[in-house]
């Protein structure tokens, strides 16, 4: 990765990609005999991991064969497997989960979440052959914290730089959250408490999107309470 991950301060690291559609546009659809859904329930969801079926199994081959080939795995090193509405991908390196879901607000949708998770080898990301197979899919990162961090303590220490090192924030009045922003860096940075996400506004595969995120990380060693954040 772009620099070592502090492991005493970052417990895990995902990678998420998003997608969707019309649910009447999934091939297993049948117009004219289904109807698409008015709510999001567990009948809904079984009905959606029916017809969701040949795009799932598709795409999920597709990253597959692509794994398979450009990281030069053997049958015992990779393995995929397909559940109603789910697919994992599972190497010695990493796993890959592609879910599919309706979208609570709007069921008449669907919405694809592609998470890349547990990996095992830093120098891996940073790999052409890694990069060809993840290219074009991610467009957040999510940090957990190992000890957490209080919102409030971020956005005091970023109100006190008063924009020294291109450092803003937005926050609510309950300080649920905040989102950063980093001059010369396009995504967004929210801070929940339990964890950092990134969220870009293009997909790019996790090597792309860890040069941003060393560019945050060089941005909070401007305060120490921000460095001690990511380290």
């Amino acid at each position: 990765m772009t620099g070592e991950l502090p492991s005493s301060i970052i417990a895990g690291i995902s990678f998420i990609g998003r997608g969707g559609g019309l649910v009447k546009a999934l091939g297993g659809f049948q117009r004219g005999h289904h109807t698409v859904p008015a709510a999001a329930n567990a009948v809904t969801h079984a009905f959606l991991g029916k017809i969701c079926a040949g795009e799932l199994a598709a795409q999920a081959e597709q990253l597959f064969q692509a794994a398979r080939a450009q990281l030069g795995y053997k049958r015992p090193e990779l393995t995929l497997t397909l559940a109603a509405a789910a697919a994992t991908l599972t190497s010695r390196d990493f796993s890959v989960e592609i879910s599919y879901e309706l979208e609570a607000a709007a069921p008449a949708r669907y919405a694809v979440t592609t998470t890349l998770r547990g990996l095992q080898r830093a120098d891996l990301v940073q790999t052409e052959e890694f990069a060809a197979v993840f290219r074009g899919r991610f467009t957040e990162i999510s940090f957990a914290l190992r000890q957490g961090a209080r919102v409030e303590a971020i956005v005091d220490a970023i109100e006190a730089l008063d924009g020294a090192g291109g450092l803003t924030v937005e926050y609510p009045s309950d300080c649920r959250e905040c989102v950063l922003g980093v001059a010369g860096v396009a995504a967004q940075v929210r801070c929940t408490g339990g964890a950092l996400e990134m969220v870009f506004p293009r997909a790019e595969s996790p090597r792309e999107l860890l040069v941003d995120f060393a560019a945050v990380r060089g941005a909070f060693r401007v305060s120490r309470e921000l460095a001690g954040l990511l380290g």
